[in-house]
């Protein structure tokens, strides 16, 4: 006789409001999964407003129940709430929407996660044009940013004379820079001072190397001819025989201008020089393509992984690359952890999905409509669906796509008596959001800031104000 282990009986709890949303998501999880639950309302319109306290002097849980699913909103007070009831008490998301992913398995992240082995050198160009605050404050704010090391861009014909006190201030202040010039005057002030690599060496000036003591970076001759490896690999030979550490860089070549064959020149020059150090020059993908920086900088460092390419040297001149040093920095740890576990860098750091969400949930109209007929008090709800912006309270259901409009026919109603300026400038932007969303496909939630990545900003929760709520 097969005896079944007994179903698990989790108690769910919510506000009035998300009953709806919560009792479909719910009965469709509890089929799919196989367990036994109740759900309980409790007198409060929003769970948002529920406190630790309150719960406990207002929860029902029924018999035999052997998990509790409470509100994202009191994760703080799982422990309390844990040590007061009978049963395994949870948090559950703040949105009924991810309640399927709370029940899911999650992405297991290693231990691991954030071990990287590609060093970004991060170039401040015409460095000669700022003055010595403006250098450190720069350099400092990359170092912050993740690069590993500056790189002070000369200007070519027109002489550093101050750069070795330039560099000494970085030294000082715990930078480590590089140099790149090809004035063997300017390199030498710099390596005297605490430079500890110089951008580029070929054939033109492989001999001032040899008197530098630091490592270069050599270069083709040129990326043009067809004698591009025999010439790195008669450059470096040169410089190793004596003593001059070497990295090899071929020249990233930008679209247009031989970018497929300057990928093979990596290639090519990895299969030729196996234990030989190489660098990437970024930038010319980076800066001179019309187009985000983010995800070619991932997909960069993803080839230099596997490449083993430990250096990249990146700029951030151009608008669309102003964060490129933070994407790199996000971007190598990614790309190491992929390649030492052998899975797609997917779930694993959501930082560089910028332009829209890792997931996103649409309010269904049905329930939208639900709600609306539900609403008895003059509060604003804003919700987006697949195709629309939708703005709610008693006797109150707008739909459209322009906020402006909106708001007109909002205060063209004699309902909307409750609208001075302050609440028409917050409906205002909360209606920006939400169009802002739907137009990237991002997810909108009220009062919560949109996910931009690394780049979210955090924002005021301006309408619901934390206060204990009323029995």
């Amino acid at each position: 006789m097969d005896l079944q282990p007994p179903k698990e009986k989790i108690h769910f709890i919510t506000g009035k409001l998300a009953e709806s949303a919560v009792r479909k998501t719910v009965a469709r999880l509890a089929e799919e999964l196989g367990f036994e639950y109740s759900i309980e309302v409790l007198p409060i319109t929003v769970a948002a407003l529920m406190t630790t306290a309150w719960v406990l002097r207002h929860v029902h849980v029924p018999p035999g129940t052997t998990r509790l699913v409470v509100p994202g909103y009191l994760a703080d007070g799982v422990e309390q709430l844990q040590a007061t009831l009978a049963c395994r008490v949870e948090s559950g998301p703040k949105d009924i929407r991810d309640l399927p992913s709370h029940f899911g398995k999650a992405v297991e992240v290693a231990a691991d996660y954030g071990e990287y082995s590609i060093e970004i050198l991060a170039e401040i160009n015409f460095a000669p044009r700022l003055s010595r605050s403006e250098l450190l404050g720069e350099a400092q704010r990359l170092i912050a940013d993740g690069a590993d090391f500056i790189d002070l861009g000369c200007e070519p014909g027109q002489r550093w004379l101050t750069i070795g006190d330039a560099v000494a201030q970085l030294k000082d202040a715990g930078i480590r820079c590089s140099v790149d010039s090809f004035d063997p005057w300017e390199v030498t002030q710099a390596t005297n001072r605490g430079a500890e690599l110089v951008l580029s060496v070929n054939h033109n000036n492989r001999e001032a190397a040899v008197d530098w003591g630091v490592p270069v970076v050599v270069v083709p001759d040129s990326t043009e001819s067809e004698r591009y490896l025999a010439s790195l690999e008669e450059t470096m030979s040169w410089l190793q025989a004596r003593g001059v550490g070497c990295w090899l860089d071929p020249i990233l070549e930008p679209i247009g201008c031989g970018f497929a064959s300057s990928l093979e020149r990596y290639a090519a020059v990895r299969k030729n020089f196996p234990e030989s150090e190489i660098m990437m020059g970024i930038g010319n993908l980076t800066e001179l393509t019309d187009c985000d920086s983010a995800g070619i900088n991932l997909s960069l460092l993803a080839l230099c992984e596997e490449w083993r390419i430990r250096r990249v040297l990146t700029t951030q001149v151009i608008t669309w690359a102003q964060t490129a040093v933070r994407e790199c920095d996000v971007a190598r740890r990614l790309v190491a952890h992929a390649h030492r576990h052998r899975i797609p860098p997917k779930r694993l750091d959501p930082r560089l999905v910028m332009l829209r969400d890792p997931r996103v949930h649409r309010s269904e109209p049905s329930l939208i409509n639900d709600l609306a007929s539900k609403l008895k008090d003059n509060n604003y709800r804003i919700f987006v669906d697949d195709q629309q912006l939708h703005l709610l309270a008693a006797n109150v259901h707008l739909v459209g796509t322009d906020p402006f409009e909106m708001m007109s026919e909002l205060l063209a109603k004699p309902e909307a008596k409750n609208i001075d300026a302050g609440h028409a400038f917050y409906l205002g932007f909360e209606l920006a959001k939400a169009l802002t969303a739907l137009t990237l496909g991002k997810h909108y939630e009220q009062d919560i800031a949109l996910q931009w990545g690394m780049l979210t900003r955090s924002e005021p929760h301006h309408r619901v104000r934390k206060r204990r709520p009323k029995a």
